[in-house]
């Protein structure tokens, strides 16, 4: 009699992994860093919630908030210097 054992079970993907994935990608692209920056904070929650670490999403919105604060900054200046130079 053969002793056969049972095909293990695919490793299960953790919440927020494939979000957070994606996430990063459109925050590291300046003009999508919005739209990554809120992918990445809500696979962040989802993998929180599970218990899990996803570094992806975090980097996604550490990335997310850098473009958000230059463009913000980029913006301000260039009112400044319309105004200025009127």
């Amino acid at each position: 009699m053969a002793n056969y054992q049972a095909a293990p079970t695919p490793a299960a993907d953790y919440p927020g992994k494939t979000l957070g994935l994606v996430g990063m990608i459109l925050a590291i692209i300046p003009c999508t860093a919005v739209i990554g920056l809120i992918l990445s904070i809500v696979a962040f929650i989802q993998s929180r919630g599970a218990g899990i670490r996803n570094q992806k999403a975090f980097i996604g919105i550490i990335v997310g908030v850098v473009w958000l604060a230059i463009s913000i900054i980029a913006q301000i200046s260039g009112v400044a210097a319309g105004l200025y130079n009127r």
